[in-house]
């Protein structure tokens, strides 16, 4: 992939996040590790929301989270990707965003249980930041989201949104995608009061193992690249 592909994809995946209602006002971020630099990533820049991204607009920013290149606007918060992608060499994306059913699940404190096929991704594998409902403003903030985080995909930063990531830009957009559904279907069944014995756990991974594969997470971003088009 080269630089100005990778900028494309990143375009690509703040529209499908503000189409599939991740946005909060402009207060949601993406960034996607460069592809030849390593020690440098592409950022959403402050003051717009994901589906204004452009490649006139995009930041480079480096591990420290300076800007490099570009002369827009820094989030604040650029610390939760530049920590992350210090901690994590196997990312190459991180999203931060609110979406309400998510927090929602976070503010109950509950972990995430197998009762839908996209909770299956994050069955013992959600960790939670609840050191502060704050902004994160600083690099010790940003490292502590990382070190929540762990070898997971996503971790939620309680009664505040999440912090998630994937080795591509595909995995990142469609796995938040997945957990704002995971969390939606869990809170639906929570409010009834009474939930169906659970499948056992092999059925759990297996499904996990059929729904992480690559080829999913691009089939179905390209799904909601041409659905958000159509709505535009």
């Amino acid at each position: 992939m080269t630089p100005n592909e990778a900028k494309q994809r990143l375009i690509e995946g703040g529209i499908i996040l503000e189409s599939a209602g991740q946005a909060d006002f402009t207060r949601g971020h993406i960034s996607v590790r460069h592809p030849t630099n390593p020690g440098t990533f592409f950022m959403k820049p402050h003051s717009i929301g994901f589906e204004e991204i452009t490649m006139e607009n995009i930041l480079l920013i480096d591990l420290e989270g300076e800007v490099v290149e570009g002369t827009a606007r820094r989030h604040s918060e650029v610390y939760i990707h530049s920590e992350i992608f210090r901690a994590r060499p196997d990312v190459n994306c991180v999203i931060h965003s609110h979406p309400a059913s998510v927090v929602a699940l976070s503010a109950t404190g509950r972990p995430m249980r197998p009762l839908s096929q996209p909770s299956s991704l994050f069955v013992d594998a959600l960790p939670v930041y609840d050191a502060s409902i704050d902004l994160i403003r600083s690099k010790e903030m940003g490292r502590d989201v990382a070190v929540a985080l762990g070898p997971h995909t996503v971790v939620l930063m309680r009664n505040h949104g999440i912090a998630g990531t994937g080795r591509s830009i595909e995995e990142a957009v469609v796995t938040a995608l997945m957990l704002e559904e995971a969390a939606t279907i869990q809170m639906l069944a929570d409010a009834t009061g009474h939930a169906a014995a659970e499948f056992p756990p092999e059925q759990i991974t297996s499904l996990k193992q059929k729904l992480t594969r690559p080829d999913q997470f691009v089939v179905n971003f390209d799904y909601m690249l041409r659905k958000a088009k159509r709505r535009q």
